[in-house]
């Protein structure tokens, strides 16, 4: 998905290189960096604290691709697209999250 939201993000305008452009990039990619720390840190307590950040992260892309594609820097079609796969990625999120509770 970060990937995915690179590429999109490139035809972004080069006035929006230092706003939404950067503010996409990093939420996108805060996503990954929260799971990995989580994953380094000690035991399920922080590990669920390091997912829901990363939860929160995948929720601010979800506004700024919205916003991105009101503002027509995106396709329907490109948004639809990664607007699908940021859902996809709360959803394992949240059943990760569920499973840590579980087991407390």
């Amino acid at each position: 998905m970060t990937l995915a939201i690179y590429q999109a993000t490139s035809s972004f305008p080069k006035d929006e290189l230092y706003g939404l452009t950067s503010q996409v990039r990093r939420s996108c990619a805060s996503i990954p960096a929260n799971i990995a720390e989580g994953c380094g840190r000690d035991g399920n307590a922080e590990l669920s604290r390091f997912l829901n950040i990363a939860m929160g992260s995948a929720s601010e892309l979800e506004c700024h691709l919205l916003l991105a594609r009101d503002l027509t820097m995106l396709s329907n079609d490109e948004y639809n697209y990664l607007a699908g796969e940021v859902t996809q990625v709360k959803r394992m999120l949240a059943t990760l999250i569920q499973r840590l509770k579980a087991e407390s």
